[in-house]
């Protein structure tokens, strides 16, 4: 039975019900796409719409495994949204990547080592002149584009969705200081890195070790950047921390705000 009011479980076409997505995989490959495009925040699919928009879904039979890709345009070079998801052999759902970016919006190669090729998040060598130019153009760490802030019209429908297939819980793993914060925001609570997270706003707080190497030696570690996420988050992408950020785990139960802030005071 499904938890949120007024939303039913989910089925295939013959009544049988869905419980996975290795379960929506068997399916037609329209029946599928058609159950997967209901991600999709309509205000997105109306834009889309009006411009021609193209939606790419690989979803392999056998396979507990969704990549859903739509561009504003065909011949965009990025795409407007970008999402992965699988589920766990536990009945929870995985929410691996989530991408809601403006393609009219100027790109920040930040992506990109000097030579033009994907630098995987940054760990196989930072361009740092996008960098900065990033940083001032207000993005966070990773982000090349500004986003469209759909994100919190998208969450409700992967909630709903979950709950259709049975599952009580979205798990995720934040890829930066931004992500876990913005997570916060939207209700997950930690499986593991809440400690941590605490530590780094006791850190950044005046007198904090971490506080204290904001010493402008780099342009991600100035003095104030400790009031907002923007800035914690570029310094700590510039390794102010004693280890690299990993192994945070969050989750979020269908239909629940867990009411965790981690930077209260924050200004932005």
């Amino acid at each position: 039975m499904a938890k949120i009011s007024g939303n039913e479980v989910l089925r295939e076409s013959g009544g049988n019900r869905l419980f996975s997505l290795y379960d929506i995989n068997r399916l037609e490959p329209r029946d599928k796409e058609g159950i997967y495009r209901s991600l999709l925040p309509p205000r997105l699919r109306e834009m889309m719409a009006q411009r021609g928009g193209a939606v790419e879904i690989i979803a392999p039979h056998g396979l507990r495994f969704l990549r859903m890709s739509a561009r504003m345009q065909p011949a965009d070079r990025d795409p407007v949204f970008f999402l992965e998801l699988c589920d766990t052999q536990h009945g929870q759902m995985e929410l691996s990547f989530c991408l809601i970016a403006d393609p009219s919006a100027p790109r920040f190669d930040v992506d990109l080592d000097h030579e033009g090729r994907d630098n995987l998040f940054a760990t196989l060598g930072r361009n740092l002149a996008e960098e900065q130019r990033a940083m001032a153009a207000g993005l966070f760490p990773n982000q090349t584009r500004r986003g469209l802030r759909m994100f919190g019209e998208f969450l409700p429908l992967l909630e709903r969705f979950t709950d259709r297939l049975g599952m009580q819980l979205i798990v995720a793993e934040p890829l930066s200081y931004d992500n876990a914060i913005r997570y916060e925001r939207y209700g997950f609570d930690y499986v593991v890195g809440k400690r941590l997270m605490q530590e780094i706003d006791a850190g950044f707080a005046p007198g904090g070790v971490l506080f204290e190497r904001l010493d402008g030696s780099t342009p991600f570690r100035r003095r104030g950047m400790e009031r907002s996420v923007l800035g914690r988050s570029w310094a700590i992408h510039d390794g102010i921390l004693d280890e690299p950020w990993d192994g945070v785990r969050i989750y979020k139960t269908v239909g629940v705000h867990a009411g965790v802030d981690t930077f209260p005071t924050r200004r932005g």
